[in-house]
């Protein structure tokens, strides 16, 4: 027997828990048993260690009535770390392959053209600082939730996943001849001759806020990034006293999907 891959009409890819079961050959009397510590354990996921979270790592499976056990659609990556953990004989056959299939989901060419379009309309809205800021409150909120609403390392955790701190912004501004005194991380960004990073965090923000992986996260950062530069856009601070107007390009549907968390459908899974 084989692992089978389904696909949702979104095109999420997952597998069934009862396949991954069987491919596994784990003892089929403690099926139920099993399955269920799948779902309540904790893994170490690109986001954070906690435990599965339902309608994101899986969702339960519809089955006819005549079928007396529970079923679930699993994510690739869930699959992935409960194939490591466990004590089958074949988990580093079926980790492999669940890791490259987890390569193909996370590589932003997967898009569809309705998301590239969208994708596009967030690199002119992410210049707008207030919907930076949005975007960071709420994946500070999805980080708390998912560390037991601790956010001790939230710092050091953006400092890692973007690949800057203020710290190293502040020797580089330095480094080029100018004053990093008294600057935001966004000021910084501007000193070092690197505005549209202001555009990626804030898109990486919104997608992990939405529970994505870091690496999906950041590779729909980066093609706003290019968006952003090829377009020119604006980065406007419309929090300021006197900036009343958004620049006339951008899309107030996609800007008040991004400020209240609305609106975004095309990426639920």
């Amino acid at each position: 027997m084989e692992l089978q891959i389904l696909v949702s009409k979104k095109g999420t890819k997952v597998v069934a828990a009862s396949n991954l079961y069987q491919v596994l050959e784990l003892p089929k009397a403690q099926y139920v048993k099993n399955v269920k510590k799948w779902l309540t354990d904790v893994y170490e996921f690109r986001d954070g260690i906690r435990k599965p979270i339902i309608l994101q790592d899986y969702s339960k499976r519809k089955l006819p009535a005549n079928i007396l056990f529970d079923d679930y659609y699993i994510s690739v990556e869930l699959a992935k770390k409960i194939t490591l953990n466990s004590s089958s004989k074949k988990k580093h056959k079926y980790a492999k392959h669940l890791l490259s299939l987890e390569d193909q989901v996370e590589n932003a060419e997967l898009l569809t053209k309705e998301q590239v379009m969208a994708v596009l309309e967030l690199s002119k809205v992410m210049g707008m600082t207030s919907c930076q800021k949005a975007s960071e409150e709420a994946h500070l909120r999805t980080y708390e939730l998912r560390n037991g609403g601790n956010a001790a390392n939230w710092w050091n955790f953006r400092s890692r996943m973007f690949g800057y701190s203020g710290d190293s912004l502040r020797k580089k501004v330095e480094g080029m001849g100018k004053s990093a005194k008294g600057k935001t991380i966004r000021q910084l960004l501007a000193q070092a001759d690197d505005k549209y990073e202001m555009v990626r965090t804030g898109v990486v923000d919104l997608f992990m806020s939405l529970g994505k992986s870091e690496r999906y996260a950041r590779n729909i950062g980066d093609l706003a990034k290019e968006f952003a530069k090829e377009l020119n856009v604006e980065i406007y601070d419309d929090q300021k006293a006197g900036s009343m107007f958004a620049p006339k390009n951008i899309n107030p549907d996609m800007m008040n999907a991004v400020k209240t968390g609305n609106g975004l459908s095309m990426w639920q899974s």
